[in-house]
């Protein structure tokens, strides 16, 4: 009997316990003896606390401080410079000084209003001027290219704050289990949380356990501020030995949580005489805020996709990482991508316009195609079919006919394109040296296959997916493969759920695990099958130089987005949303789409032109979901999305990263449809209505 195609959606197995209320959030978890803890935070940018003021602590109501740390005061992540509870300065608004904890919420958030403390207010800094990390690369001869220039081409770009808005705040349950700190949370990685557990409690192997609750919605904001929250929470348990509650309300949760890098993007084009780009040099700025956190490998990721879809030859990329007294800004679905590829793709259409060109016949005559170099002097190795996309979304958007008509500028309507790529997995060595990602299937008796890997479904699929694809592996029905939340205790670390890697990495590991038992299957008898990942053998990446084969693989895709800007007020209506990727083949299709719908309403309604987010004095403006704008239903377009197949070798049945691939194309594609209903340059997302009418007044 023939199999059927892995594309073929199911059900999502996770789907009627979410419908129906019946998944136990950590916010449902109820325990004996549950205490409940609430942070006290800094009000000020920056300064030195000078004094700690607790009222009268009723008995059974406890603080906890820097002071009941028994391991190390950092928040373990690349830097080790984010504390656990602040000792003597803070550092942004919202910083966590002290928990007050207590078996009565009510009376635990009152003691917490009730604490006060006198500080010496210090300077506080915000602009792009404080750099704690530079990183460089460049390829080919990017001096001479300048020198030797017919013409060269210099824009800068900019993009702003993101939150996240998940549904579900941040939040953790822990209890001792026979002196165990046993830690269940709304998180992306275990094992980031177990790691950082262990240092700061100077615990060993066994006496920490992180366990995944369903979670409500992460993309990238639950990967590392878990684990100041996690850090915290361990410290408390410790000084109250009883199970403790720790959830963050929302208002908390936005003011304090990390967010998406602001980026100044820098870029200038050297041209022949033909008008092709010889040459790019790129800088990019991110604010980090007060704490580096994860914001070197953001940068990293950021400039690596400098060149985004095109080759050029020589490239000088520089970037910048600033600390500012503001809320630390971390991980973000994209994780720096967005920010580079919104510059780079309005710069390529910037320049074709600067020498006259018309702007689509510009990016195909640079337009990457397989056997090229990378921007860091890898090899694009696999084929790309950007031919076929971009046709296709041409076709299917009527893309060319609806630009010449929008030229006429009083039609205020206007039709953007933008091409885009987005690696897979860790950068460079990452994966190889170190994650080290190890999975195990464990077959029972009775012939139940369990997954084990610290993956989590954070509702993007997995859950669906993974069991799907071992159950295919092994000719198996889905009902007989298992993939219980991953706990520490019981599953290898496998990595964290980032990267565009779960289904690439994690599911292939698991599809070459499913493979080796299929082939020792014994009836009968309990049985364990291990892969662990190892790097393909071409891959030779220079970590120092940021030179070499930056990823493995790579997911391409094609946006076309049209709009109509009113006249009047200046608000953005999205008409239509289309879209084609190559992501090597879809594990289920259904799960794909819904990826890509959401993946456009994060990139091209978000991003791209509806969430703002600003600081003054270092306190965020919008700080709940009223004065913070997320994109509604009302607010989404009509969408048409398009999978095209082109496997990948290594990947399980062909299939490369997806999550992130769906949003970091979409801001350039609505701000160049944006531009030109109204005819004015854009160079900063959100293309907000005030920003339109400052352009359409000013030039």
């Amino acid at each position: 009997m023939k199999k059927q195609d892995i594309s073929r959606s199911i059900e999502k197995v996770d789907s009627r316990e979410k419908i129906s209320g019946a998944a136990a959030f950590t916010s449902d978890i109820k325990l004996d003896g549950m205490h409940y803890a609430k942070s006290v935070r800094s009000p000020i940018p920056r300064g030195r606390i000078k004094q700690v003021n607790l009222p009268s602590l009723p008995k059974g109501y406890v603080v906890v401080d820097h002071r009941d740390i028994p391991g190390e005061n950092v928040v373990k992540m690349i830097h080790d410079d984010w504390p656990v509870f602040p000792k003597t300065e803070v550092a942004y608004i919202g910083e966590p000084i002290l928990l007050v904890v207590g078996p009565d919420k009510e009376k635990v958030a009152e003691l917490a209003d009730a604490v006060e403390i006198e500080f010496e207010e210090l300077e506080p800094t915000f602009g792009f001027t404080n750099s704690a990390i530079d990183l460089h690369y460049d390829k080919g001869d990017p001096d001479r290219a300048f020198e030797t220039a017919a013409r060269t081409v210099s824009y800068e770009y900019e993009t702003g704050y993101q939150d996240q808005a998940y549904i579900e705040p941040q939040g953790f349950v822990g209890y001792l289990d026979e002196g165990t700190y046993t830690l269940v949370g709304s998180i992306q990685c275990p094992y980031y949380v177990k790691n950082a557990v262990l240092a700061t409690m100077a615990a060993d192997e066994d006496d920490v356990r992180v366990i995944q609750a369903p979670v409500g919605g992460a993309f990238g904001g639950k990967e590392e501020f878990p684990s100041l929250t996690a850090t915290q929470l361990a410290v408390a348990l410790r000084k109250v030995q009883k199970p403790i509650k720790f959830i963050y309300e929302r208002e908390e949760d936005m003011i304090a949580t990390t967010k998406r890098h602001p980026s100044k993007v820098r870029m200038e084009a050297a041209l022949d005489e033909n008008n092709n780009i010889q040459g790019l040099r790129a800088h990019v700025g991110l604010d980090g805020g007060a704490y580096l956190g994860l914001s070197g490998v953001v940068l990293s990721r950021g400039m690596l996709a400098a060149t985004n879809a095109y080759t050029i030859d020589n490239v000088w990329v520089d970037g910048d990482v600033y600390v500012t007294n503001t809320v630390p800004n971390g991980a973000f679905r994209g994780f720096g991508a967005p920010q580079m590829i919104f510059a780079i793709e309005m710069f390529i259409h910037h320049v074709a316009k600067e020498v006259g060109e018309d702007t689509y016949t510009f990016r195909t005559r640079h337009q990457v195609s397989q056997g090229d170099l990378t921007s860091t002097g890898g090899v694009y190795r696999d084929p790309i079919i950007l031919d076929e996309m971009s046709k296709k979304a041409e076709e299917i958007s009527d893309y060319h006919r609806k630009r010449k008509e929008y030229e006429d500028p009083d039609t205020f309507k206007g039709i953007g394109m933008s091409w885009f790529l987005h690696g897979c997995g860790f950068t460079g060595s990452g994966e190889q040296e170190k994650i080290k990602a190890r999975v195990k299937l464990k077959k029972d008796a009775d012939g139940t296959v369990r997954i084990l890997v610290a993956a989590v479904d954070m509702g993007q699929g997995p859950k669906t997916t993974f069991r799907k694809l071992v159950a295919d592996v092994l000719d198996l029905p889905l009902e007989q493969v298992l993939f219980p939340y991953p706990d520490t205790r019981y599953v290898p670390d496998s990595g964290p759920t980032v990267a565009s890697r779960t289904m690439m990495v994690v599911g292939g590991l698991l599809a070459r695990a499913a493979k080796d038992l299929k082939e020792s299957w014994r009836e009968g008898e309990v049985q364990e099958a291990m892969q662990r990942y190892k790097q393909p053998d071409y891959i030779e990446w220079d970590q120092d130089r940021m030179k070499g084969d930056a990823y493995p693989a790579y997911s391409w895709g094609v946006n076309v987005v049209e709009v109509e800007v009113s006249k009047v007020t200046y608000e953005v209506d999205i008409k239509h949303v289309w879209s084609v990727y190559d992501l090597g083949k879809a594990i289920d299709e259904r799960i794909v789409l819904g990826q890509a719908d959401g993946g456009q309403a994060q990139g091209v309604v978000g991003l791209g032109y509806l969430e703002v987010m600003e600081h003054e004095g270092g306190a965020l403006k919008q700080k709940n979901l009223t004065d913070y704008i997320i994109p509604t239903a009302v607010d989404m377009p009509k969408t048409e999305n398009h999978i095209m197949d082109n496997p990948y070798p290594l990947g399980p049945y062909g299939a490369k990263g997806v999550g992130e691939l769906t949003l970091v194309g979409g801001p350039p594609a609505v701000a160049l449809a944006i531009e030109q209903a109204i005819g004015r340059r854009v160079r900063k997302a959100p293309v907000t209505p005030e920003y339109i009418m400052e352009l359409i007044h000013n030039g």
